[in-house]
């Protein structure tokens, strides 16, 4: 099969990462609160899932060429977690307004830097096991960005049946781990996880994507000129008044993810295929997977309890006689929830706003 030709990488000068750091991770309650959310915990080690997202970016791009989108609630959070990132690198959300507005406001901002440009887009909240490989595949990414101004997805060699991730339907070979892609496909039955996976045509859909930034600029002028527009006009605002006008286009911008925006839309979608251990780490059995069965801080007494995981605040915690359980002990807080429903912690976090108990927010 051809590899096709070898494509120059862009410049480092004209290369940028934004990572995308405004969720609330709701699954992760009850260590995950408004004012510290899931990418700012440290479930994984000494340091943040942010801050080992922006570990793994160093010698991808110019440390200078990373920037942060992140909510306003999280500001000041991600800059004394990453106090090596210039103050103006951190752009600033006055609400949640999912991502398509994130990476709009961020490929504003790169454009106006750097006219050219390619961005790579990656969420501060993965897990990732082999750094180096990482990176490899996302300088793939971006030099195919760079060389035709297309969106190029990274997609992740499924390792199992997955239902909790949207999967992209491979189409022609482009060369190297390089395809066309053919669908973005939603969440997926149990049984239709299993048949994508064994027909060897499907990849996870991780999330991350490389793109110029003029050319992501231009789809979502196509696809959603109600982001693209108030924000463009906020951006030409006067310095000392554009916080205000950002404030002011926020409140009229929709609330849609880029996936459904633009990437479903987007004519000829590239997808490069990864192999770096990768993991969203979407809900507190996710975690269990990756971490095993405690947090190290925390001594655990099963009693005829398989397929437990603790995660604690240093208590003591016994389990008797129970199955596939998840145990979260904090200060104010205790979570014993079904290893299988982990997802639905959401649902403690809307009952607890709904009873209007804020101090558990």
């Amino acid at each position: 099969m051809s590899r096709g030709p070898t494509l120059r990488p862009p410049p480092r000068r004209e290369r940028y990462a934004v990572i995308l750091a405004g969720g609330s991770g709701t699954r992760f309650w009850p260590r995950s609160r408004r004012r510290v959310p899931k990418q700012l915990l440290r479930v994984l080690g000494r340091r943040s899932l942010l801050q080992a997202t922006a570990d793994r970016l160093r010698g991808l791009v110019p440390s200078e060429h990373v920037l942060v989108v992140t909510h306003r609630d999280h500001a000041a959070g991600v800059r004394r977690q990453l106090p090596e990132l210039p103050h103006a690198n951190v752009l600033v959300e006055p609400v949640g307004r999912n991502t398509a507005p994130c990476l709009a406001l961020a490929a504003l901002e790169v454009e106006r830097r750097t006219a050219g440009a390619v961005l790579v887009s990656v969420p501060a909240d993965h897990a990732i096991a082999d750094a180096g490989e990482f990176r490899a595949t996302l300088l793939e990414a971006l030099t195919r960005a760079a060389h035709e101004p297309v969106v190029v997805a990274v997609g992740i060699r499924p390792t199992a049946a997955e239902t909790g991730y949207g999967y992209i339907r491979l189409g022609g070979h482009r060369g190297r781990r390089a395809y066309r892609v053919r669908a973005f496909v939603e969440k997926p039955t149990q049984a239709r996880a299993r048949r994508f996976v064994a027909s060897g045509e499907y990849l996870w859909n991780s999330g991350i994507f490389a793109c110029q930034a003029g050319a992501l600029l231009g789809l979502l002028d196509r696809f959603l000129p109600e982001v693209t527009g108030p924000l463009r006009e906020a951006a030409r605002a006067p310095r000392r008044t554009r916080h205000a006008a950002l404030a002011r286009a926020y409140v009229r911008l929709p609330s849609v993810s880029i996936d459904y925006g633009v990437m479903e839309k987007a004519p000829d979608t590239v997808v490069v295929a990864g192999a770096f251990g990768w993991s969203d780490v979407g809900s507190w059995a996710a975690l269990a997977d990756i971490a095993g069965a405690a947090d190290g801080r925390t001594p655990v007494i099963p009693v005829d309890a398989p397929g437990h995981a603790v995660f604690g605040s240093g208590r003591l915690v016994a389990l008797v006689g129970v199955q596939d359980l998840i145990v979260v002990d904090t200060a104010d807080a205790l979570l014993v929830c079904h290893r299988g429903r982990t997802q639905e912690v959401r649902r403690v976090v809307e009952e607890i706003g709904r009873r209007g108990l804020v101090e558990y927010l």
